[in-house]
């Protein structure tokens, strides 16, 4: 038998939790035909990498991304797809392109996401041909994908579309009966044309961009219980999952969100994905109250998750632009403000100065900025004396100002050209462990292709699994590197109901061989990388190629030795997986032509 690829003598781990062994794979139409110890016939196959050292595993699923956007223009998606990535979701957040215009999409994306407002207009307004989830679907299938693609659909693009934006995000206005059918019947349409479930947020520093209106919070903030209800009761229903932010100020709504996923009385246990489990330095209690409530909903017939990224959550910011500063007025007020002479003059008034450090010194209540200028490192700045210190220790060293005038002071001189960073959650390794190892916790938000200059989490499974060989190394293992795979590929697929996760014999090959010994700490190095599409803008990246020798989509070589190649977003390897669907590979394009031409003759 001849192979279109074969990978051998790597130790192969099925995305199952079963333990890896020494094996070789041959690859034939998309699939893995074979998975065995016995020595594989080489001749004729044009693709034959040795594993001898090296893990060979099912592509990660990331569960959290806000792709949206750039995969109309981009659908190639390499920074994912570098690092292993060959499966990923759509639509998080609330925030989808399904039923909204291009400007609706700006303002919904713009400023929540920090992906340039005028892009997500022009990429919507260029290539949105579908009016329907159907639609949607084939679009994206008509684009050269590089990574398989699932989907939730936006509860706020619902709302938006249906209501209008303005009367979506006024507090007094509630849907009509006409709108909140419209809604459910965007939502069984998305469900039948395959997608995973529906995306929600309660979250209140998530703001809208644009003029009309600009600051409120995302459309579905502004739902209350019968419009949710009725949404839920479809997901319920159809066994389809829903992703959801609950307001951080409200505690409450955590609690209302675990327990709501409770199966009562012969219903379904609605699948809830909760965001986030994360270990936060300001409030560092609450992640022991996140991890039994997950336990007792799960004990009472739900089927609750939190999303946690496994690795700590270093942000990095260009002056204030930064969207933990949404979460008080002060900084809201700030960010509210899109011409730079108004801001300017807006952060030199005393009076704004006052509130800003009123703000900043109430350390009281939920939040997830830790609001320590001595916690925030100066990176970059036209003023180098600057660079290496701590907001808080110029402020020392200017005279003892006040941490915020520091900060303050520092922006109104050099804007976006000052450039810091600080972590805010998951800095403690122990409680990191216990969390990726937690089975009421899922691995994922990252965030892929959003907060550009902000964040870059693309490589966080190979985190992970770094984690797991240090732990291992060290005679302190928390998790197994079988165990480890399973979180990042199989376990996803299962619960989404999607194709994707595993790699036995007859499973798509869509695979991912990684270099253990170059799991270091290259996966932590600062590196950023230009945008095409969005007018070259700088986009923080990982770069730690040598540890991912191979990425393969449906049977076919995307990364060679970290580097995307040729066919990576040129040619279609990816998919749309539709929920509860098997998925098949796709086929190269010279053999789709060819079958045209037999079929003709």
């Amino acid at each position: 038998m001849t192979y279109d690829a074969i990978i051998k003598n790597g130790l192969w781990f099925d995305g199952t939790g079963a333990a890896g062994a020494v094996r070789n794979l041959g690859v034939r139409d998309g699939r893995v035909e074979v998975v065995t110890s016995d020595e594989l016939d080489e001749t004729g196959c044009a693709e034959v990498v040795d594993a001898q050292g090296k893990w060979v595993v099912p592509g990660f699923v990331d569960i959290h991304t806000h792709y949206d956007i750039e995969v109309l223009d981009g659908p190639g998606l390499p920074e994912s797809v570098r690092h292993g990535v060959t499966t990923l979701l759509l639509g998080s957040c609330s925030l989808s392109t399904i039923h909204v215009g291009g400007v609706d999409a700006g303002d919904l994306f713009g400023r929540v996401e920090a992906i340039p407002r005028k892009h997500v207009i022009r990429a919507v307004d260029q290539h949105k041909t579908w009016r329907s989830a159907d639609e949607y679907v084939d679009a994206l299938e008509s684009l050269p994908l590089g990574p398989n693609l699932a989907a939730f659909i936006g509860h706020s693009d619902m709302r938006a579309a249906t209501m209008g934006l303005d009367r979506a995000t006024r507090k007094a206005v509630r849907p009509t009966r006409r709108e909140q059918a419209r809604m459910e019947s965007m939502l069984d349409e998305a469900l039948d044309a395959g997608f995973v479930g529906m995306s929600a947020q309660q979250l209140l520093f998530d703001k809208v961009d644009g003029e009309l209106c600009r600051s409120r919070t995302l459309p579905s903030t502004y739902a209350k219980g019968k419009e949710m209800r009725g949404l839920r009761g479809i997901l319920r229903r159809r066994r389809r999952a829903l992703q959801a932010g609950p307001d951080a100020s409200h505690p409450h709504t955590i609690v209302t969100q675990a327990l709501g996923s409770i199966g009562l009385f012969g219903r379904n246990p609605l699948r809830t994905s909760l965001l986030s489990a994360a270990d936060i330095k300001a409030i560092p209690f609450v992640i022991h109250l996140m991890r039994p409530l997950a336990w007792v909903a799960n004990w009472a017939g739900a089927d609750f998750r939190w999303q946690h990224l496994p690795v700590p959550f270093e942000v990095y910011a260009d002056g204030i632009d930064l969207v933990i500063f949404e979460e008080f007025g002060s900084g809201a007020m700030a960010l509210h403000i899109q011409e730079k002479i108004a801001r300017d003059e807006l952060m030199a008034d005393p009076a704004y100065r006052e509130k800003f450090r009123k703000d900043y010194e109430s350390k009281f209540g939920p939040r997830v900025w830790h609001r320590d200028f001595f916690d925030a490192e100066i990176v970059a700045c036209p003023d180098e004396s600057v660079v290496g210190k701590s907001f808080g220790q110029v402020g020392v060293e200017r005279g003892g100002k006040h941490p915020v005038d520091a900060f303050l002071d520092l922006v109104l001189e050099h804007g976006t050209d000052i450039r810091w960073r600080t972590t805010i959650s998951n800095h403690r390794p122990a409680v990191l462990k216990k969390l990726a190892a937690d089975p009421g916790i899922q691995v994922g938000f990252s965030d892929a292709g959003a907060h550009l200059r902000n964040m870059a989490f693309y490589n966080f499974g190979l985190r992970l699994l770094k984690h797991v060989r240090d732990a291992e190394r060290a005679g302190k293992p928390f998790m197994t590197t079988e165990q480890a795979v399973h979180r990042l590929t199989g376990e996803l697929g299962e619960w989404y109901r999607i194709d994707a996760g595993t790699l036995r014999q007859g499973d798509r090959a869509d695979l991912v061989v990684i270099d253990p010994d170059r799991l270091d700490d290259t996966l932590e190095a600062y590196a950023e990388s230009p945008v095409e599409q969005y007018g070259g803008l700088s986009r923080m990246v990982n770069r730690n190629d040598a540890a991912v020798p191979a990425v393969f989509v449906s049977g076919r070589r995307v990364v060679t030795d970290g580097e995307p190649n040729a066919l990576l977003g040129t040619e279609r390897t990816g998919q749309f997986l539709r929920a509860e669907r098997p998925g098949a590979p796709v086929a190269p394009v010279v053999e789709v032509v060819a079958a045209r031409s037999e079929a003709i003759a």
